[in-house]
């Protein structure tokens, strides 16, 4: 495994950041761009193979002539899992995510949901996830959504914690096999198996969740680009009255999502910003 690291303002650090999520295939597993200070911010890419490290370094250079990316080859360990091992519990409003081994010591009286270290994104610490978990504890103020749709499961954190707040099911989505069984094996873990399954759909809905719409509640943790081409099918599924809580975008690109959303008929009602990132929510007219 090797991570590539770069740092500088911001103008540079997204524009690379961008590139690498979307070259089809990436030569990046994973990428991360984040404020480290003020004024500065640092890219972290990882990549399997020397080569595949070596065509990241390209990609930002090509993109951001002005960052001096770093590869610094990491010890043959599982890191997604060593990075999430020990994290502290994470608390949004009545919910509280954490691991078996911290979870029976969190805060009584909160709803708990137990996620373990594992390669699916979505412990509740990336702002992205928690300003979800926000969102849904805002929508809860007003509302008890009983049919959910989460589009980029991830772990399935946000769907379990929709379920265990009272909808009766969710469904999720994922382009990858193996965050479909860690969904599906974390809805088993916090017993609500019988309420949820993730589909593996390629990045778009497949006839079930088509036939099974409209959703009283839908979640995008996603990517901004795919946030506003999803637009107008995510608006589709949302039934009147329901409720859109979008993130994986960075503060500087809300107005875009916005207009998109706005501009099919939804309204602003409220918005979470954690550690530069950006979580929206909307609602569909009645």
């Amino acid at each position: 495994m090797y991570q590539i690291t770069a740092k500088g303002p911001r103008e540079a650090i997204e524009p690379a950041w961008d590139a690498l999520a979307w070259t089809d295939p990436s030569p990046a597993g994973a990428v991360d761009a984040k404020e480290d200070g003020r004024h500065a911010w640092r890219l972290d890419a990882y990549a399997e193979s020397a080569e595949d490290a070596e065509a990241c370094k390209a990609i930002i250079l090509e993109t951001s002539p002005s960052l001096n990316p770093v590869i610094e080859a990491l010890e043959d360990r599982d890191w997604v899992v060593m990075s999430l091992e020990g994290l502290p519990p994470v608390a949004a409003g009545r919910f509280i995510v954490a691991g078996s081994h911290v979870l029976a010591k969190s805060a009584p009286g909160k709803t708990p949901i137990l996620i373990e270290a594992g390669p699916a994104f979505g412990t509740g610490h990336h702002g992205t996830t928690l300003g979800c978990l926000f969102g849904l504890e805002h929508v809860l103020k007003t509302d008890r959504p009983q049919k959910v749709l989460d589009v980029g499961t991830g772990s399935g954190v946000l769907a379990i914690a929709a379920i265990k707040a009272g909808a009766k099911r969710a469904w999720g989505t994922e382009i990858d096999k193996d965050s479909v069984r860690v969904a599906n094996e974390n809805a088993a873990k916090n017993h609500v198996a019988n309420a949820f399954r993730t589909f593996e759909t390629g990045g778009g809905f497949n006839a079930t969740i088509r036939r099974d719409g409209p959703y009283d509640l839908i979640f995008a943790n996603i990517l901004f680009r795919p946030l506003v081409g999803l637009c107008p099918k995510i608006v589709g599924l949302t039934a009147p009255g329901g409720h859109v809580i979008l993130s994986g975008l960075l503060t500087h690109q809300e107005p875009l999502v916005r207009r998109a959303y706005e501009g099919h008929g939804l309204a602003l009602v409220h918005r979470v910003r954690r550690d530069g990132w950006s979580a929206m929510v909307f609602q569909r007219p009645v």
